[in-house]
């Protein structure tokens, strides 16, 4: 890499355009940058690194600061610029950070963004861009460089007092350098991997040692006294020779177990033993009790039925008694029956009797059957005269329905008269109500042919106002449409210009070994172009240009859509205003409607009367044709009633000279009709009542003589008797019962006398009941009590079979996992240095910096032993200091002593030439770990102060062979004497408008 030309705009301590020319110092090969402090030496290194990387180095990338110099005008941007050569590209980069400028319009300031540009100069010195995204030229110089920004400060910018504090430094701080510088990240990512690794394993191992000391646990609870003959294992989760304690406890607690379930079916066999011996005593105290019970309670029966042998007797005495009045009972109840009819047709004929006259209350039934005929016989005879009356009756009622029709037919006439005469004044009326109706329905027509219209402009004037909103949203819409079509035409742009800079690699892509090329024509390709990064291809850019005329496609349609509504809008003005001279609002149109609408609406109800009048007026003159019509058969009804009135009278005289010679003294011929019927249903029953009471009389006689027969026969003296010793079905049936009973428990009291066992029983000690089922318990209790145990050591054995089982495989599940364990615990104590197979507990990052530090002492004591005149040697240690990690030790072998020492106890000067030969045997080390990068411009800031003439001709010899192989060294200092042995040099002047710098070639 090989520095040009660095240009400087408002940047530090520069207010204006600085220019420095790399090439015109670097013809000499060694050239120094000076300056007074604070002039800005260290901005111009700055400056570089902030071309290349956007960012100054580390040490003054303060939160804060601003690169922007304070010296510059308000309008004058802060810029850096710089030309390089790197692999084989002339390159130009451009940078601007993020600054303040003056608003183009108004007052006061708006920040600019950060800008940055990258150009390649190709083959005939015309410049082409690359790119102006910030990542995209941070990666593509960070690609061609091969360093980062840190190892660039310290490879290429060598800070002298940065290497002299590395000298001094132990080695936590020499580890932290060389890791920056040779990326041993992915190292100390590997050991904390392990890390993660070993606590996750040993988690696993923790977990699963505490699931077998859960098992443990529940084994402990489950065994009961038989977990407590070991003791329980101590060994705690993640320890080893865990699972082998927990097996060997739980085998113990099994063995245990079951001793005690032995021991458990012993103590059972001998309860049950017990019980049963308990059993069978209490069942036979229980067989004594019931005997010596049993023969008491026969003593006791046989007491009681002595007791009520009398009862015995007098109900079987009762019983045979009722058995011989059974025989009387048929005769009894005819008797009765007998003297039940008679009481009920005496009666009867006293009632009738009562009903009768008194010269007729004693008669026989003869006399009175005589009269029944006789009255029947005039009965017969006033039939003819009831019809005659009957018809009388219904002349009257004729008589009165004429009256009643001859009222009707007046009302009808009064009303008639009534109504015709006002006839001539409704029929004027209702003509009138016609002819307004008609002209009301001319109204309608008029206002209908107004109302149309001005509908018409109110719905024009309403899609005009809305219209207007959608001319802005279409405005709006085009507006949109133009932007999107302008940044999709601007995005197919940049992307066919990136294709157009990366053709070359989309045609190596079809290159074919032994095939012409399409552009060269050659048949070899030696050194096909590859694509950068960002490449375009043919599918994106032809997407970005489908998206493009989509976009062009979208703002023409939109363009169309706002003229078609305008075009809408204008349309419904002209519709809206109609022939109006002036435009009218939609409230002023929606009053016109609401006005023409209420007047129609009331024309329109008036008009709609026209029908119901016409209708109201034929139906009026049908009236008045009925009226006269009624008036008339009213009267002609009227003369007709004069003349059925003079029929019916004459009829009625005929009839009444019958009905008054036939009634007699009644008030009519039915009145009298009715009296001779009652006479003579009186006498029937008269008549029928004595001969019903004879008839009774004769039946009581002949049952009385039946009944003392009988009653003789049965062996009473009296028909009485018999009927006081006549029982009931139900009572005898009760005698019956009570002297069965009384007979079968005789039978059973003397059964139960003949028992042999009962009687055996009753002459033994009372039985002992309740002792024996005391003892009976007890022996239940104890056997249950011993199966309870029994089930319980059953079932703990079972539980512990379980859980023994749980936890062998348990066991055997945690084997791998703690095998990988101790493998990955191994691995990450060897790369964490703790293992003890690690003897100079050395970290994996370490030992590989170590050999990294290795390689730099070796290529610094090449340049080292040159400035000392062969006197000082820089060695690697890996020897321990202490309690401190080996690896990163450095140490100085003196050649005039032998000794070696720590590069710390080195003298001022001694540590400027060491440090200054590890510095550039660091760079050498980091330029091949970048791949191999020429790096053809350094710089190396400060400490040459301290150095005598003698050393600092050496020093100076040794930086001079660095302009081998067409390398440029330039030294930032301060020091006089240099100005007199470096010719080519660049000073840096400052000012109070700003620092300039001045070429001294």
């Amino acid at each position: 890499m090989r520095l040009h030309r660095l240009t400087l705009t408002a940047f530090g301590p520069f207010g204006a355009t600085q220019e420095v020319d790399f090439d015109a110092l670097s013809s000499a090969g060694l050239f120094l940058l000076h300056g007074p402090t604070g002039a800005g030496k260290t901005s111009v290194l700055d400056a570089v690194c902030y071309a290349l990387y956007g960012a100054v180095p580390g040490a003054r990338q303060s939160p804060g600061a601003t690169l922007r110099s304070d010296h510059a005008p308000a309008d004058l941007p802060t810029e850096v610029q710089l030309e390089l050569t790197v692999g084989g590209r002339r390159l130009e980069v451009t940078r601007s950070p993020a600054q303040p400028r003056p608003k183009k319009k108004g007052d006061g300031f708006t920040t600019e963004k950060a800008q940055s540009r990258l150009r390649e100069r190709g083959p005939n010195g015309d410049w082409r861009g690359l790119s102006k995204s910030h990542q995209e030229i941070g990666e593509e110089l960070a690609q061609l460089i091969g360093m980062s920004r840190d190892q660039f400060c310290q490879v290429v910018l060598l800070p002298q007092g940065d290497f002299a504090r590395f000298l001094r430094s132990d080695a936590e701080a020499r580890g932290k350098l060389l890791g920056k510088l040779f990326d041993t990240r992915r190292f100390a990512a590997v050991e904390e991997r392990l890390a993660e690794l070993r606590r996750a394993a040993e988690a696993r191992v923790k977990s699963g040692d505490e699931q077998v000391l859960a098992l443990a646990q529940r084994i402990a609870q489950a065994g009961g006294p038989a977990a407590t003959e070991a003791a329980p294992p101590t060994v705690r989760a993640g320890e080893p020779g865990l699972a082998e304690a927990v097996l060997e406890w739980a085998a113990i607690a099994r063995s245990a177990a079951r001793e005690h379930l032995d021991i458990a079916h012993t103590v059972v066999a001998e309860a049950e033993n017990r019980q049963l011996a308990a059993r069978r005593a209490l069942d036979a105290e229980r067989e004594l009790a019931r005997l010596q019970e049993r023969y008491a309670e026969t003593l006791r029966r046989a007491e009681a039925l002595e007791e009520r042998r009398p009862e015995h007797d007098s109900c079987q005495e009762q019983l045979e008694r009722a058995r011989k009045a059974d025989r009387v009972a048929p005769a009894l109840e005819l008797r009765e029956e007998a003297e039940r009819a008679y009481r009920v047709a005496s009666d009867v004929l006293d009632r009738t009797r009562e009903r009768l006259p008194d010269e007729l209350a004693d008669s026989g039934a003869d006399r009175l059957a005589e009269l029944e005929r006789r009255f029947r016989q005039e009965l017969y005879a006033l039939e003819a005269a009831r019809e005659a009356e009957k018809r009388s009756a219904r002349i009257d009622e004729e008589r009165v329905r004429l009256n009643r029709e001859a009222r009707a037919d007046d009302e009808i006439v009064r009303e008639a008269d009534a109504w015709l005469a006002g006839w001539d004044t409704t029929r004027a009326e209702l003509t009138q109500r016609i002819e307004t109706a008609q002209e009301a329905a001319t109204r309608a027509e008029q206002l209908a042919g107004q109302l149309a219209p001005a509908r018409l402009r109110l719905d024009a004037a309403r899609r005009r106002d809305a219209l207007a909103t959608d001319v802005q949203d279409a405005r709006e819409a085009l507006a949109a449409a133009r932007e999107r079509a302008l940044a999709a035409h601007e995005s197919w742009l940049g992307l066919r210009e990136r294709r157009l800079r990366d053709i070359a690699a989309e045609l190596a892509a079809g290159l074919v070994a032994g095939e012409p090329c399409t552009v060269c024509g050659s048949a070899e390709h030696p050194a096909p172009a590859s694509p950068g990064d960002g490449h375009v291809d043919r599918a994106t850019e032809e997407k970005a240009l489908a998206v493009h005329r989509s976009a062009e496609e979208a703002r023409t349609g939109a363009e169309h859509a706002l003229a078609l509504v305008r075009e809408r809008q204008a349309a419904a003005q002209r519709e809206a205003q109609g022939g109006d001279s002036a435009a009218r609002t939609v409230a002023e149109l929606h009053s016109l409607v609401d006005r023409l609408s209420g007047e129609h609406a009331e024309a329109h109800r008036l008009a709609a009367g026209t029908h119901a009048a016409r209708e109201a007026l034929a139906a009026a003159e049908r009236e008045h044709a009925k009226r006269v019509e009624q008036r008339q058969e009213a009267r002609n009804r009227a003369a007709a009633r004069t003349s059925q009135r003079e029929a019916l009278d004459r009829e009625q005289a005929g009839l009444e000279d019958q009905i008054t010679a036939a009634r007699g003294e009644s008030e009519s011929v039915a009145a009298h009709a009715d009296r001779l019927t009652r006479r003579v249903a009186l006498l029937a029953d008269a008549a029928e009542a004595v001969r019903i009471e004879q008839d009774a009389a004769q039946r009581r006689k002949e049952a009385d003589d039946r009944l003392s027969d009988a009653a003789f026969k049965a062996g009473f003296d009296t028909p009485q008797a018999a009927a006081a010793t006549l029982l009931g079905a139900a009572a005898q049936r009760d005698l019956q019962h009570r002297i069965d009973a009384w007979q079968a428990e005789a039978a059973a009291v003397a059964d139960r006398r003949t028992e042999r066992d009962a009687r055996e029983a009753a002459e033994r000690p009372a039985a002992q009941t309740a002792a024996a089922e005391s003892a009976h318990e007890t022996a239940e209790w104890l056997l249950r009590e011993a199966a309870s145990a029994r089930a319980a050591a059953r079932d703990r054995c079972a539980e512990l079979d379980r859980l023994s089982g749980r936890a062998a495989e348990e066991v055997r599940r945690l084997g791998p996992v703690r095998q990988e364990y101790e493998r990955v615990a191994r691995l990450a104590g060897l790369t964490a240095g703790t293992s003890a197979d690690n003897e100079r507990k050395m970290r994996l990052e370490a030992y590989v910096l170590a050999a990294r530090l290795e390689q730099v002492a070796a290529a610094a004591t090449a340049r080292l032993q040159r400035m000392s005149s062969g006197r000082y040697t820089l060695v690697h240690s890996d020897a321990r200091t202490g309690a401190r990690r080996a690896g990163l030790g450095l140490h100085v072998v003196d050649a005039w002593t032998g000794s070696e020492r720590d590069t710390s106890t080195l003298s001022g000067g001694e540590t400027f030439f060491a440090s200054l030969a590890l510095a550039l045997g660091l760079a050498d080390v980091v330029t091949e770990e970048a791949g191999g990068v020429r790096l053809d411009t350094l710089f190396i800031d400060e400490g040459f102060g301290s150095l005598d003439d003698q050393t600092l001709d050496e020093v100076l010899d040794v930086l001079d062979s660095l302009r081998e192989r067409d390398r440029s060294v330039g030294i930032v200092s301060h020091v006089a004497d240099l100005r007199r042995r470096i010719p080519a040099r660049l000073e840096v002047v400052k000012d109070r408008h700003g620092s300039t710098v001045h070429h001294r070639l």
